[in-house]
């Protein structure tokens, strides 16, 4: 009886739709002993050339007669390519109708030679002391039914206590006191957030539980030979805690825990196809690997909360809840007085600043984002490329926000006035006005220009802009929250949530019992602050989003390409049924003669929308690559939109 032939199957690394397959390969004898998982180079005939690869499945095959190609080397023995991992991105892409190859970039970076070289498997992993176990133990003991979850890996949602202990938030200690236990009981955990200062704020609260050795960063800002030995780490048996962004998502460890902080901020949203949200990939994570699963926040996100309503995530609240002081002034207020801060709040801010820090929160930075026609109020363009004016700073000459142009004789397009005024006022604006109503206060900007993540003590005024409010290390004495009314006026169908995340993230960082002012805001999403209830504004957000078929009630698929292919993608979906009131669209985008067109669809048909909807796009690419002498097609498609827009 002859033996048969070993083949492997292979993950083509190409960013080709119609290579998103398994390709199978010969395994000739000199190449040993070959592990699944490790990367290979391999030929692609119709390509002819040599391309990089995963191997995926390992078998043997008795019909020699069928022709295959040999792989040509084994770039490296480390398996890095798990068959969890495999299974998470497959899985993930094939839901958003894109390539698993795609996903697995995210994931896995780039060979570093050395540092593979160097690198020995850690065998013995560092487990929390007593102390930290017991520490780990109360902080988890102050929400109602976590130590269930965590001890069924089940999936929840749940709701931070506004707390910090010095310089470090409650819900950093609570993501790191879920790990720890997770930990101490030989599991690795996975904690995501939106950015750096996030990660630095996590890893403050670690180090108060954890050895240094058991903690292992997935950040973007890291250099490639960091990134890749972290990387290593997490191949290994012994458990750790994985820290990062959106993409630490993938993480090859065996997670016993993933714990998304703050899932409502558009940066856990992937910008790259195929577009998956960081929530949505730990979704399918806990249902692979049957861990636990921990939406963390001091709101709550609308997806999250149609989870909760259908049984799918528990809600876990504070035993003692604790809720922020929160006072209104509302629009009418600040038209009496003609002033941009109210006297109530501006009282609060002057005793405040006798004791410590007071934060202020503006929507924009900078110290004036845009001017308007002091006459008719016209918003000022540049004259050369249409941007908008700006003035960096008081009595300065206009300056285009796009091409940089000084703007030295401009004048109005609709009246010809040459006289400007303020629209807004960013940070440094609002640091000018209220420097001189506070003399002898240090004023402090915290922006994307101007990072600061953290204040002592002291007196002072903190102006920052949303996101980037440095920590207090006793928490602020006062928070007035201001621009409100102009945050809300974004047009965006999710604004709400995101200005109560916004507020409620910086009153969270006030000192037990310190006023936190709301200014010129009323209505549903202040009266949620006010009383602390995010959970019920997003159940109202989901009621009136769901007679209009808006996310995330209803998922949606944004179809972009060339009206031949947009066409024959929206034929496909009417063969299954999608059709009439569940298309918008297409209509024409951009300037290439691009069309664009959303598509309404259920959960329920979700697997079949997105399969047929890649087949699409897989019969586009081919047609095109065999197109010759024409442009090529390029047919996008992006399922669960957070915005949709036509």
């Amino acid at each position: 009886m002859t033996s048969g032939r070993r083949i492997a199957r292979v993950l083509i690394d190409s960013p080709l739709p119609q290579l998103d397959r398994l390709f199978d390969y010969a395994l000739p004898p000199q190449l040993g002993n070959v592990e699944c998982g490790v990367r290979i180079k391999a030929p692609l005939r119709t390509a002819g050339r040599v391309i990089d690869g995963y191997i995926v499945e390992i078998d043997e095959e008795h019909d020699a007669a069928r022709a295959l190609s040999e792989i040509e080397s084994v770039v490296s023995p480390v398996v890095v390519l798990p068959d969890r991992l495999y299974r998470l991105a497959r899985r993930a892409a094939d839901r958003a109708a894109g390539s698993a190859s795609d996903i697995l970039r995210l994931a896995i970076p780039k060979r570093q030679v050395r540092v593979e070289k160097s690198w020995h498997p850690i065998e013995d992993a560092p487990l929390p002391d007593a102390d930290a176990h017991e520490r780990a133990t109360e902080v988890i003991a102050a929400y109602d039914g976590l130590d269930e979850v965590l001890a069924e890996h089940a999936r929840a949602a749940v709701e931070a206590i506004p707390v910090q202990e010095g310089a470090i938030a409650g819900w950093a200690l609570l993501l790191a006191a879920t790990a720890t236990t997770k930990l101490a009981g030989g599991h690795s955990s996975i904690l995501v957030v939106p950015d750096y200062r996030d990660q630095e704020m996590l890893v403050a609260a670690l180090n108060t539980m954890l050895p240094a050795e058991a903690v292992v960063r997935h950040d973007a800002r890291q250099t490639n030979p960091d990134r890749y030995r972290a990387f290593l780490r997490t191949l290994g048996d012994a458990p750790c805690v994985v820290i990062g962004n959106r993409s630490a998502v993938y993480s090859p460890v065996q997670a016993g825990l993933v714990a998304i902080w703050d899932d409502g901020d558009p940066l856990l949203a992937e910008p790259l196809a195929p577009y998956v949200h960081a929530r949505d990939a730990a979704l399918i994570r806990q249902e692979q690997e049957e861990s636990t699963l921990l939406l963390v926040g001091h709101t709550r996100s609308s997806d999250a909360e149609r989870l909760v309503q259908h049984g799918w995530m528990r809600d876990v609240t504070a035993v003692r809840r604790i809720t922020p002081r929160v006072l209104l002034s509302t629009p009418q207020e600040l038209e009496q007085t003609a002033q941009r801060v109210p006297s109530s709040a501006f009282s609060a801010a002057r005793a405040a600043t006798a004791e410590g820090p007071v934060l202020v929160q503006v929507a924009r930075p900078g110290f004036s984002p845009t001017l308007v026609c002091a006459t008719c109020r016209t918003p000022a363009r540049c004259a050369h490329c249409g941007g908008p004016l700006g003035a960096r700073r008081r009595g300065a000459v206009p300056v285009c926000g796009w091409c940089g142009r000084a703007a030295n004789s401009w004048r109005c397009a609709e009246c010809s006035s040459d006289k400007v005024r303020l629209a807004s006022s960013g940070t440094e604006r609002t640091a000018d006005e209220l420097g001189r109503a506070f003399p002898g206060v240090r004023v402090i900007v915290s922006d994307g220009a101007h990072p600061v993540t953290q204040v002592d003590t002291k007196p002072a005024l903190v102006i920052a802009t949303r996101g980037a409010e440095p920590i207090a290390e006793e928490g602020y004495r006062a928070v007035i929250l201001l621009d409100g009314a102009r945050m809300l006026q974004a047009p965006d169908l999710r604004i709400g949530e995101s200005c109560l995340r916004w507020w409620a993230n910086a009153a969270a960082l006030a000192a037990p019992g310190a006023p936190i002012h709301l200014v010129g805001v009323n209505g549903p999403v202040a009266r949620a602050l006010a009383t602390w209830s995010a959970a019920g504004y997003a159940r109202s957000e989901l009621e009136d989003r769901l007679p209009l078929h808006m996310p995330p009630t209803t998922r949606v698929a944004q179809i972009d390409g060339l009206p031949a292919s947009v066409r024959a993608a929206l034929d496909a979906l009417a063969e299954i049924g999608i059709r009439g009131e569940a298309v918008l669209g297409p209509l024409p985008h951009g300037d290439d003669g691009r069309v664009r067109a959303l598509v309404r669809f259920g959960y329920a048909a979700g697997q079949t929308v997105a399969s047929t909807l890649r087949a699409v796009v897989v019969a586009d690419a081919a047609q095109s690559r065999r197109g010759r002498g024409r442009v090529r097609a390029t047919l996008a498609v992006h399922l669960d939109i957070l915005e949709p827009e036509i």
